[in-house]
């Protein structure tokens, strides 16, 4: 049998394989199989030295996960595209990190609120009228979300809270970024930007759980706020 494994890219392969599996970005073979348009087996065999990768599933891999061309062929030591999830995961805290007293700095809207902030975020009466908190290391006047569903599994868990700076319009963007988006709803999403030429007309909106749930556009002039989520609070096992 052929030992493919002196090939770089399946040298590298291996080691992003194992990159995403250590950022949650995928969970296990068959989930990256799924992805790349092939088979439980077929990774198992390119991860053994046992076949190559081919071109198609190469192109796959850079265009869902943002790795590097240049790094899969040897010529960089940036293993992802800067702004992509497992090149800046979302740091996470403990929701037992919650303070009550003091600043106070961080306004936390409950799944229950999602509605009426989408509506009511600029009047003070009704941000004023939710609870506060704050967390060791966060200053500032931020957003806390309650996180409902499995549309961002397994980057945003449901019932997490995620805290987030309020941008101001027309503020860079980067690509691959976890936001909050407001426009009639509230939802957490990657987002792509889409340009006409060089200007910026539309946002992809990506969920992590992209098994289930399919990537939408919408347009700028749709959105009312947008936030950068700074930071993940779970009940869940922190590593």
């Amino acid at each position: 049998m052929t030992d493919f494994s002196e090939n770089i890219v399946n040298q590298r392969f291996k080691t992003i394989y194992e990159e995403l599996e250590k950022h949650n970005l995928i969970k296990g073979k068959s989930d990256l199989a799924n992805k790349l348009g092939t088979y439980n087996h077929v990774i198992n065999s390119i991860l053994k030295g046992q076949r190559n990768i081919t071109v198609d599933q190469l192109h796959k891999l850079f265009e869902i996960y943002g790795v590097n061309a240049n790094y899969i062929f040897g010529n960089s030591d940036e293993m992802f595209i800067a702004g992509h999830a497992a090149a800046e995961a979302i740091p996470t805290r403990s929701l037992k990190e919650r303070q009550r007293g003091g600043r106070e700095n961080i306004t936390l809207v409950p799944e229950r609120a999602l509605a009426g902030y989408a509506l009511e975020h600029q009047d003070r009466s009704f941000m004023d009228g939710l609870q506060k908190f704050s967390i060791p290391g966060y200053d500032g006047q931020l957003i806390a979300f309650e996180i409902s569903g499995d549309s961002m599994l397994p980057t945003i868990t449901n019932g997490d809270v995620v805290i987030c700076e309020p941008m101001e319009r027309g503020e860079p963007l980067r690509d691959n970024q976890v936001y909050v988006i407001v426009t009639d709803v509230v939802v957490a999403k990657r987002v792509q930007q889409i340009r006409d030429g060089h200007t910026v007309r539309q946002l992809r909106l990506i969920s992590d759980n992209s098994a289930v749930y399919k990537p939408y556009d919408t347009d700028l002039e749709d959105i009312r706020q947008m936030l950068k989520v700074k930071c993940r609070l779970t009940s869940h096992a922190i590593n």
